[in-house]
């Protein structure tokens, strides 16, 4: 097998704005992941912590540290969070466990105090003796310390906590279909009552105070009236210097776009090396298989959003079919969370192997092979954490749940065996573009004269990206071997994963990789390019890393987060209004163009663009990120709202927009319809729209009220959401325009990947990119 060699060209010069911008993103990348690092320390010591034991006054013993430790591990094994919610994070179908034993905690409490004090239950006491018990009740569980390490629990806490022990151990082994609930089947009577031991401690962490302080654990949340938890001041201190803050950063972001980064440099150079069609190499041809894929996952994510959306209206079956039986939600829901991370991952991996060839200027020999088994390596995970994600789930699965079967953990369900196939295809990935890449690589270091700055070329950014998509899933496995003892610890690393590859490693790649085909499609300047993405680069570390902290206002992590992430989350809108600014400015080049091919491929890059401000940055940093307004939100279908406009409309339009891309590159001159593809689009964003106007406004906005009004746990329970089934059905038709879209992609693929249509047209492409020496196989 021989090398394919590409034209080459010298590169323009960087001017001296890039430069200055380099030092900036050096400087800024180091505070941050220091701020980082600080911060990591500080959760680690500072998290909720775990007694060895909690007693009754007699010393009789109530919960033991290894009941915790081993129900977090139930906990994770029946993969509830799947099914409900810990801290507001996981599912919002079923109840908060954390809010809902809290409040059946206090309940317990309340009618123990009443009984010891009056010989009455609490129901049946005056106004005056209620009010009294209420507040000695708000006072024992507040009082708790779960700094020490034996906690000797109030007398009536202790009651409490044995009965409600029993009750939950029993309920979750036992299906209940009015809830939408299938019993553990992963559980058995002893792995069950740890479990439930697992969620009463974590309720307590919701309400007992951190030593020395007049908060919670949770920084007291839920909102819940009948325990007093209330925001503090803290929280609305630092909503509104996080407003101020976001205001002023847009003004100084836009200002220094406009005056520094926008204006021409002096010799800029165009190098419009996708501008025609070159020969196609045999790894960009064997592309193919992961067209398919992607369309297909997309399609499964779409049937079990359906199967579960139903749900939501009809919680004891499908249309008279009980699905529960053998299709748990808490299945449906990981098989939906994982579904887009596959088929957008695959999406990027395919752009990225198309450049290659491209971005090199050559075909290293084996690279389709290489192509090849990276796609195969990538169906094996695929099928075999699918496979284990439900037998873990039904139980058959047992004492490897951990490593082949589900993790637990929402988006990050698949069993840690899995979790590192993924990472070594990830790396894999990564060593193929740089292998790919370095002919291109070096010779530009060499014609910087080897300096600091060669390393920040736009094809070195874009290789940086997929490094950073890499590594960023190894915090995921943190630890290795098995379940971290401590829940706020384990979500602290979970959201390295989802926050950091969105908001950081994501961001880092649409940004890079938008940039480089703005250049090589002749519409903007190497130079105009690169102090971009540059810019960008720099926007996208302060608000990505740092900015983390949102997600970790709640879940038992220290309060520093509330101020972190409340100030460098805002920063998250920065870049995504850059991104829409782009947009405009690239619609205008591209309308300049009679015949402009890739057409297509930049409606979905520019929905991608609307879609990430409004879904990340409107509806997410923009406004739930809001320390004051995230307390009430949280876990609400408005958090829904933010992930389906985020993830699909940002990264999932910007993920089809590069397969039309690739796809357009691969067809050549031979005829070509952008028919189809538009229609896809148009009806992919009408279903996006019809969700938010018909599901997850009108059902999310009495949500907070309700949150508001009557505290979290009523927000999330079956009484709130019986009140909303005419909006749940609401949900099905926007499904139902949404799936149009898909199914009309898919066959758009299909047809054009068969070559459907009229023969090849006889004219000689007009190629920028000449094959100088060809592989054996006529390619």
């Amino acid at each position: 097998m021989e090398t394919v060699t590409l034209s080459n060209r010298r590169t323009g010069a960087q001017d001296r704005v890039s430069r200055v911008l380099i030092w900036i993103l050096l400087i800024v990348t180091a505070l941050c992941w220091l701020g980082m690092i600080f911060a990591t320390r500080t959760t680690y010591q500072q998290a909720a912590p775990l007694p060895q034991q909690m007693t009754t006054q007699d010393g009789a013993v109530v919960l033991t540290r290894e009941d915790i430790v081993d129900g977090k591990a139930g906990f994770q094994k029946a993969d509830l969070m799947d099914y409900g919610s810990l801290y507001g994070m996981g599912s919002y179908f079923g109840e908060d466990f954390t809010a809902e034993y809290l409040v059946q905690l206090a309940k317990e409490v309340q009618n123990n105090l009443a009984l010891a004090q009056y010989g009455k239950p609490f129901a049946a006491l005056g106004a005056d003796q209620q009010s009294g018990i209420t507040q000695t009740m708000r006072t024992q569980l507040q009082s708790v310390d779960l700094s020490q390490s034996q906690v000797v629990l109030p007398d009536a806490l202790a009651k409490a906590i044995v009965t409600l022990r029993g009750r939950i151990g029993t309920s979750l082994l036992r299906d209940d279909f009015v809830k939408g609930y299938t019993g553990a089947r992963s559980l058995d009577a002893a792995s069950a009552s740890q479990t439930a031991g697992f969620l009463l401690y974590s309720s307590l962490t919701t309400v007992a105070r951190r030593p020395g302080k007049n908060y919670s654990w949770t920084t007291n949340w839920p909102a819940e009236p009948l325990v007093g938890n209330a925001p503090t001041a803290a929280t609305f201190e630092w909503t509104w210097a996080s407003f101020t803050m976001v205001f002023f950063a847009i003004g100084a972001a836009l200002v220094i776009f406009r005056m520094w980064i926008e204006p021409k440099a002096a010799d800029e150079t165009f190098e419009p090396t996708l501008q025609g069609f070159g020969q196609v190499t045999p790894s960009q041809k064997a592309l193919w298989k992961y067209f398919l894929v992607v369309a297909g996952v997309l399609l499964v994510q779409i049937l079990a959003g359906s199967i579960m959306a139903h749900y939501y209206t009809d919680r004891t079956s499908f249309y008279g079919i009980d699905v529960g039986k053998w299709l748990p939600f808490a299945f449906l829901r990981s098989v939906h969370l994982q579904a887009p991370i596959v088929w957008i991952g695959v999406s990027w991996i395919g752009a990225g192997l198309f450049l290659a060839p491209l971005i090199g200027k050559r075909e290293p020999a084996g690279q389709r092979t290489l192509v090849n088994l990276i796609f195969w390596v990538l169906v094996v995970i695929v099928a075999g954490a699918l496979i284990g994600d439900y037998l873990g789930i039904v139980g058959v699965i047992d004492k490897n749940w951990f490593w082949f079967g589900n993790q637990g953990l929402s988006y990050l369900e698949i069993g840690r065996f899995w979790q590192i196939l993924f990472f070594i295809g990830l790396a894999v990935w990564c060593l193929v573009l740089l292998r790919a890449f370095w002919p291109t690589l070096a010779s530009l270091f060499r014609q910087s004269g080897g300096s600091l700055y060669a390393l920040f070329r736009i094809e070195h950014l874009l290789w940086f990206s997929t490094l950073s998509v890499t590594v960023l899933y190894v915090f995921g496995m943190i630890p290795l071997a098995s379940p971290n003892p401590s829940f706020s610890i384990t979500d602290f690393w979970r959201w390295w994963v989802v926050h950091l590859w969105v908001e950081l490693a994501f961001e880092l790649f649409t940004a890079s990789v938008t940039g480089y085909f703005l250049m090589a499609l002749g519409l903007l300047s190497r130079q105009m390019v690169e102090r971009a993405v540059l810019f960008e680069w720099i926007l996208i570390m302060v608000g990505g890393v740092l900015g983390t902290g949102h997600h970790m206002y709640w879940a038992g992590e220290p309060g520093l987060w509330v101020g972190v992430g409340s100030m460098f989350s805002f920063i998250e809108v920065l870049p995504l209004f850059l991104l829409v600014l782009e947009a405009i400015e690239q619609q205008r080049h591209i309308k300049a163009q009679g015949d402009f091919p890739y057409r297509l491929a930049y409606l979905y890059i520019l929905g991608s663009a609307f879609w990430n401000f409004v879904g990340a940055g409107v509806f997410g940093g923009g406004t739930l990120n809001a320390p004051l307004v995230n307390y009430y939100e949280h876990g609400t279908f408005l958090t829904l709202n933010h992930a389906h406009t985020s993830m699909f409309g940002a990264f999932g339009l910007l993920a089809i927009g590069l397969l039309y891309m690739v796809l357009r590159y691969l067809n050549g001159n031979r005829p070509w319809s952008d028919r189809c593809g538009i229609w896809a689009f148009w009806l992919y964003n009408i279903g996006l729209v019809m969700w938010i106007v018909m599901n997850f406004y009108p059902i999310g906005w009495p949500q907070l009220e309700a949150v508001y009004t009557h505290g979290y746990a009523y927000a999330r329970s079956l009484q709130f959401y019986n009140t909303t089934i005419f909006w749940q059905w609401m949900r099905m038709p926007g499904d139902i325009v949404f799936a149009l879209g898909a199914l009309l992609m898919a066959w758009d693929f299909i047809s054009k990947l068969l070559g459907r249509g009229q023969k090849a047209a006889a004219a000689v492409p007009v190629a920028t990119v000449k094959t100088v020496k060809s592989v054996a196989d006529g390619t």
